[in-house]
């Protein structure tokens, strides 16, 4: 095999696994709604804090094979990501309880736009019209997927959003933990502290699961893990604007598919002009990021 050929079987490999990962995680939120459909009441918190300990006990586990020791440096990055990622994953949740899988993966899809307002703040060379206009086109798919026409607002659908303002505070965290902590220190803080947060603020909805609730719990966390392993592999394959455009195919994985898998309400026209406009806009912000 030739090295052009050789390159391009990998980054098609990195690219269907970073495809792979924003199906898995698509799924994960798919096994929420499951559990719902059959007649499980499971708390968000419950299903946040078993995919944290089990996130926690496979990084520990590959830290004591590879004999790392955790060497925690800025702890106040550190202790940022991890919050901002709990409130992440909690309202991501949620939002999927009350509203539908397809608003919710949607909705939770809107970080790189709260990336690039909040980078507007400190980055003064991001600041230009057409950046702006971008952002706000891709607020005006926000309020489409939020559905003003109907006559009650629905504001169960701002878990989801508020999943979408905290991830990219999250990742914003990440950037900055990247320069000072290497990637099992910052996932062993992550998982560690956010399994001890979460079950700090909820512990009176957590329980000995029976078989059949921990059945969704431990494929909710399958699906989860099994994503986040995926786009780890995808990355080393390809570039950063290539994984951040495939990435934001979740949105349109969750707005076809949802009839089908857990009988979500089809989207409207309207609903499907906030989901390409969102769409649009972050493949915009991925293509000029990496310019920058």
């Amino acid at each position: 095999m030739n090295k052009d050929l050789r390159i391009n079987f990998r980054a098609l490999l990195g690219c269907i696994a970073i495809f792979g990962s924003a199906f898995f995680f698509y799924l994960a939120t798919c096994v929420v709604k499951w559990s719902i459909m059959s007649g499980l009441t499971i708390a968000p918190s419950f299903f946040v804090f078993v995919r944290f300990f089990a996130g926690f006990l496979a990084v520990a586990l590959v830290m004591l094979i590879k004999k790392q020791p955790v060497k925690p440096r800025k702890y106040k990055y550190l202790i940022g990501r991890t919050l901002a990622n709990c409130v992440a994953v909690y309202c991501f949740f949620k939002g999927t309880t009350l509203t539908s899988v397809a608003q919710a993966n949607i909705l939770n899809m809107t970080y790189p736009i709260f990336i690039a307002v909040i980078s507007w703040f400190y980055l003064k060379d991001q600041r230009d019209i057409i950046s702006i206009i971008i952002v706000l086109a891709s607020f005006a798919g926000v309020w489409l997927i939020l559905e003003p026409s109907k006559m009650s607002f629905n504001f169960d659908s701002l878990w989801a959003l508020a999943s979408g303002i905290s991830a990219a505070v999250a990742i914003i965290y990440l950037n900055l933990c990247r320069k000072e902590n290497d990637t099992e220190t910052i996932l062993f803080f992550l998982f560690g502290l956010g399994s001890i947060v979460i079950i700090s603020i909820f512990y009176n909805e957590m329980y000995v699961p029976d078989a059949n609730t921990l059945k969704y719990l431990l494929i909710c966390t399958f699906f989860s893990i099994a994503g986040q392993y995926l786009i780890t592999i995808g990355f080393k394959y390809v570039t950063a604007i290539e994984g951040g455009i495939i990435s934001s195919t979740r949105i349109l994985l969750a707005a076809i598919l949802g009839p089908f898998i857990v009988s979500d309400p089809a989207l409207s026209f309207l609903g499907w002009v906030g989901a390409m406009l969102i769409f649009s806009g972050n493949i915009y912000l991925t293509l000029r990021k990496s310019k920058t």
